[in-house]
């Protein structure tokens, strides 16, 4: 059976059948049946569940352990056990005629952790018996006459008594956009030309996983356990050939294996006790390398992680009745990484700091948590989260740091009317330390800026306030208005590093001190049928963010730097501005949907020993038309980025550190991406 207070909720909240959307004002909590995403002629799960009113989709974060992992959508009540199989692929899976209905928890239930989010999803899952299938062909055509071909089949199969199997195999090959064709200027400090050049710049990313689940009844409770086999390839070559002669040369690789094993078993023990176990094995191998040619200056990069994940939890959770429920569990983790590291500037080896280390950490974590629904309309959240952990490292560096955090949260939410609710958060936040920024990483190979790694790390932390105000209307309108302020400590940004003589010479991720981190977000979905446009809908997200951290280097206030892993892509981005748009419209008399979907240009910047980074991401528009010309038979044509999205990389670079204020030259990038025609074919099988 499914874990006990999810259960009771689902059935809670099951919708009459002609209701287009049952809501339960006791709960906060609304159930949409499949009848209301028929207009969009969805095909699965993730279909349905970004169509949401007032949801944004977040499909998690990658970190160690389980606890902040999952992203915001429940399968059946529970966050999937697995990692390396992401959320967004997981519901793809699911189709839509396999959906009983999807439920939005606003605000918290008592059963359901809400993992320090106000809002999630639960995509409720048919027990009929039987089996289902699709495939999934498709083709990208670039702008620069690339065709690049993919796979995807899925098979589900159940049978009475609720043994179910699910597989999934993926053979795709993509683009990665941000590497096109364009041209580069240098500029001296006092704004003469020092270098033009012409660029043409290509990357392509590709994924070959095979995953699969099997779920059943097991000792009065349900198992399901799940694996994943995947291989990442990624490859970007780039030519940048000057003006009047002379050339650089760059490729980059990026070759990423993973392996899952992960597991849950849940059992109601008694009418008013659940237990719940779970458990998750990954290991995986990367290896990224860097070829950088130019005049007189060669580099090459080469670094190799190994590691593995071991990691359980068990949790009981109490429900003493409808209004009160408590929860409690343990979690312990085992994570070790290998890393190895070489550098070679014009073929000689180049000592690197923390290039080869070996990493260990132990982590525990205890949990108690409580959810009381004091009356129909007030309820009240608190929990408790005490993380002891130990890094150690062997090899360049030899290190060992016990770490101990106390994360406490209060939540609120008061629904003052069916359609209006108002919600409110307390919470000590504590990052988790990202392997990568303890070992060297590859940007020194293409700019020649030395990024070493940083074992002597601590997790940033911060006190999070937040409030939201959400406001539903014209049955699927809502609006979502979230404030949110951050008190920061322990900022990790980027620091300088010092040889033995007391000099600077290069930079990596560090502590800064104490920071301020602020986010305004407006959510709008917004349905058109009263506007004058019929079976159409509008949904928009706007967040407005600003921060404030001291430079280490220069002594200024300055906002916080944005953070990339060793592949170059952004970890963590402090983007002041960032927006999107969703237009969906049904045209029934000719069996199609088509829309269009538009995220907004953004700007962010990296503050490092001698340069300042900064990308800039134009808006990029696609249009899609979707025709369904039978019910197991969708065809979908995509045009891609069709307004010739940039790519704008300025790079800053001193004479020495910043602090001299000795600009040497300004080096602006800008890589135009043409766009690109997708098409694809949809053939279920099954009921």
């Amino acid at each position: 059976m499914l874990f006990l207070a999810a259960a009771a909720v689902s059935q809670a909240l099951a919708p009459a059948a002609d209701s287009p959307v049952a809501t339960s004002p006791e709960h906060g909590i609304i159930a949409f049946p499949p009848g209301f995403f028929a207009e969009a002629q969805p095909t699965s799960a993730y279909d349905m569940v970004v169509r949401l009113p007032g949801f944004t989709f977040d499909k998690g974060a990658p970190v160690r352990g389980l606890a902040g992992a999952a992203g915001n959508v429940l399968i059946d009540g529970q966050p999937p056990v697995s990692k390396n199989d992401a959320l967004d692929d997981l519901l793809k899976r699911i189709p839509a005629g396999g959906v009983e209905r999807i439920e939005l928890i606003r605000g918290g239930a008592p059963g359901i952790d809400m993992e320090g989010r106000s809002i999630l999803a639960n995509v409720v899952r048919k027990q009929s018996a039987g089996f289902r299938a699709a495939v999934t062909p498709s083709m990208s055509f670039i702008y620069d006459g690339r065709v690049l071909n993919s796979l995807r089949a899925e098979e589900q199969w159940r049978w009475p008594g609720g043994r179910a199997v699910e597989l999934s195999q993926v053979l795709s090959k993509g683009p990665f956009e941000e590497y096109g064709d364009g041209g580069r200027v240098r500029y001296n400090a006092g704004g003469s030309v020092r270098l033009k050049s012409r660029i043409d710049a290509d990357a392509t990313r590709e994924t070959l996983s095979t995953t699969g689940a099997f779920e059943t009844p097991l000792f009065g409770g349900r198992a399901r356990l799940n694996a994943a086999l995947m291989v990442n390839p990624y490859s970007s070559e780039l030519y940048d050939r000057y003006a009047g002669g002379g050339r650089e040369y760059e490729y980059n690789t990026f070759n990423r294996q993973q392996a899952e094993l992960g597991g849950r078993y849940s059992r109601t023990l008694t009418p008013k006790l659940g237990l719940e176990v779970v458990g998750l094995q990954q290991n995986s191998d990367v290896t990224s390398t860097s070829h950088f040619e130019s005049p007189g200056v060669g580099r090459d990069f080469r670094l190799e992680r190994v590691g593995s994940e071991s990691v359980g939890r068990v949790t009981l959770k109490l429900r003493r009745s409808q209004r009160l429920a408590f929860e409690g569990s343990v979690e312990g983790a085992l994570n070790q990484l290998d890393s190895d590291t070489d550098l070679a500037v014009n073929g000689r080896p180049t000592v690197v700091p923390a290039a080869n280390v070996q990493l260990k950490e132990a982590r525990a974590e205890a949990v108690l948590r409580g959810t009381w629904r004091a009356n129909d309309r007030l309820t009240l959240e608190a929990g408790l989260r005490q993380e002891r952990s130990k890094i150690t490292a062997k090899g360049d560096v030899i290190l060992e740091n016990p770490l101990s955090f106390t994360k406490p949260r209060v939540a609120a939410t008061w629904i003052l009317n069916p359609d209006s609710q108002f919600r409110m958060r307390l919470e000590r936040e504590v990052g988790q330390l990202n392997f990568e920024d303890f070992v060297a990483t590859s940007s020194v190979a293409s700019t020649g800026t030395l990024s070493v790694g940083n074992p002597d790390l601590a997790p940033q932390q911060a006190w999070v306030y937040e409030a939201a105000f959400e406001q539903r209307f014209w049955r699927s309108g809502a609006l979502v208005l979230t404030v949110r302020h951050s008190e920061l400590s322990d900022v990790v940004d980027r620091v300088p590093v010092f040889n033995a003589a007391g000099a600077v010479v290069a930079d990596s991720q560090g502590n800064i001190g104490s920071g301020t981190r602020d986010e305004y977000q407006v959510s709008l979905s917004l349905p058109l049928d009263r506007l004058g446009i019929p079976a159409a809908q509008l949904r928009t997200q706007v967040t407005r963010r600003y921060s404030k951290v001291l430079d280490p280097i220069t002594k200024r206030n300055r906002e916080i730097s944005t953070l990339r892993t060793s592949s170059g892509r952004d970890a963590i981005s402090f983007s002041p501005v960032s927006w999107e748009a969703h237009f969906i419209q049904e045209l029934p008399p000719l069996k199609s949907v088509w829309g269009f979907d538009v995220v907004g240009g953004y700007r962010d910047s990296a503050y490092r020993l001698t340069e300042i980074e900064t990308k800039k991401i134009s808006t990029q528009i696609s249009l899609f038309n979707e025709y369904r010309a039978r019910p197991n038979l969708t065809f979908r044509v995509e045009a891609q980025l069709i307004n010739h999205r940039d790519a704008r990389r300025i790079r800053e670079v001193y004479v020495g550190p910043r602090n001299l204020g000795i600009l040497d030259y300004t080096d602006v990038r800008n890589l135009e991406w043409g766009g690109s025609l997708f098409f694809s074919v949809r053939r279920a099988f099954g009921g």
